[in-house]
């Protein structure tokens, strides 16, 4: 059975992330997954906490130090993810979200696009 459009491009955006991110903080998440639904690309990374992240995430401080440190990153680095995103698309970015959860060691990001991909990808 042949892979669908829609899985390879989802495949393709998840490696782009794992390697983005890598080069960025020296590793990348444990495991990532890619979402395209209607006119938005969600990515679900598994994995993502540093060693000392995860001990700083077992006191309230410090699990509010790592989501306000993972959001600034994030700020710092939202125009090359989503180019990463527009490139590998052709869509134009509209917006994007993140959140983290300190609980879980997961970060979930969401990017509105100019156009329904799933629609276009059938």
């Amino acid at each position: 059975m042949a892979i669908s459009n829609k899985k390879k491009l989802e495949a393709e955006i998840s490696e782009a992330f794992i390697k983005f991110q890598r080069d960025l903080i020296g590793r990348g998440p444990q495991e990532a997954k890619t979402y395209i639904v209607g006119d938005m690309v969600i990515a679900r990374f598994k994995g993502v906490l540093t060693v000392e992240e995860k001990h700083l995430s077992s006191h309230d401080k410090g699990r509010r130090i790592v989501k306000e440190m993972r959001e600034i990153l994030r700020e710092m680095y939202s125009e090359e993810s989503e180019e990463i995103v527009e490139k590998l698309t052709s869509c134009k970015v509209l917006s994007s979200h993140s959140d983290i959860s300190t609980k879980m060691g997961e970060r979930i990001e969401v990017y509105v696009l100019d156009k329904d991909l799933e629609k276009i990808l059938g």
